[in-house]
């Protein structure tokens, strides 16, 4: 890695509840002083050409995604296989830089980057959209529509933007869910399944890649980015109660697993429907809308590099 001197910045000027632009420019004064040649773009077309020539000359050091978990995702789609990649988070979540505990500071991040380690790790695709940490079905999914609805509305009238997204952009469809969303059954079909062999359906679906989720702990127990496996989780229950006991459950050192009414599954391949084929269920990949299933699920085994610190790499090797 010594050899590689090239570092590409990509500042997502939407990412998070505030301008990131700041930390941005910091991140790559930072770097320039370490004695790295440092471009920070905002065009992910420009972005996607840098980095591609720059891998294939080997000259790549790292290419820092300034955003959330929406911007490492759209990083490793538009990057082949290998490409050492890391963020400076500033999105809303920032469930991979948790995870993985990648600094929020451009100071300690230019540090981390001139000494931290690559590990290579899962991503997962649905209906050929790749993914890095989880899919959800259900209420969840409801709920994140309605947030990416109503900034388009608002963008559309005049009276917002496509900007940044906030805690605050979920109490309305929140509170709007909960009363209204009727917790449909879903049919979870993994690849292991026998021919003929039915499945109880759930009323709310999890699969993760990262064991990471918005609200606290994920619900699928054991999920490790590096097995080349999917984790399940499925809630039998409808209904507000049944829902918020099982994430509370899952919260505390996920419990529910020695509870009924829960179904959990390990595969490669996965494949969610409605019963009811005329029934519209959304789900959602790493926070944003993806539309109505059915969908397919699949693990794409140690499809993205992710540059972290040093004994995060130790640990995970270990």
């Amino acid at each position: 890695m010594t050899a590689k001197r090239q570092i590409l910045i990509s500042l997502n000027p939407k990412a998070g509840r505030c301008s990131s632009a700041r930390r941005a420019e910091e991140l790559r004064g930072r770097l320039a002083a370490l004695g790295y040649t440092v471009e920070l773009l905002t065009d992910l077309n420009e972005v996607e050409e840098k980095a591609r020539r720059l891998f294939r000359a080997g000259e790549l050091r790292a290419l820092v995604g300034v955003g959330g978990d929406g911007t490492a995702a759209e990083l490793v789609r538009r990057t082949p296989p290998g490409t050492p990649i890391t963020l400076l988070p500033a999105g809303t979540a920032n469930l991979l830089a948790k995870e993985f505990r990648l600094p929020f500071d451009p100071a300690r991040a230019a540090a981390m980057i001139d000494a931290g380690r690559t590990v290579a790790l899962d991503a997962a695709s649905a209906g050929g959209r790749l993914f890095l940490i989880m899919l959800t079905a259900g209420i969840d999914a409801e709920i994140v529509a309605q947030v990416h609805r109503n900034r388009e509305e608002k963008f559309r009238s005049g009276t917002g933007s496509r900007g940044h997204i906030g805690y605050r952009s979920y109490l309305g469809p929140v509170l709007r869910s909960i009363r209204r969303y009727p917790y449909p059954a879903i049919q979870v079909e993994p690849a292991e399944t026998d021919p003929g062999t039915e499945s109880p359906p759930v009323r709310w679906a999890f699969l993760f890649n990262i064991p990471r989720y918005g609200f606290g702990a994920a619900t699928a127990t054991g999920s490790d980015p590096q097995d080349a496996l999917l984790d399940f989780c499925g809630f039998r229950r409808g209904g507000l109660f049944p829902s918020l006991f099982g994430i509370a459950l899952a919260s505390l050192g996920k419990t529910h697993r020695f509870f009924p009414g829960f179904r959990f599954q390990k595969s490669t391949r996965f494949r969610l429907a409605p019963q009811d084929a005329d029934t519209q269920i959304p789900y959602q990949i790493d926070g944003d809308p993806v539309g109505h299933l059915p969908a397919e699920i699949r693990i794409l085994p140690r499809r993205f590099t992710l540059l972290v610190p040093k004994q995060e790499a130790a640990r995970r090797a270990g």
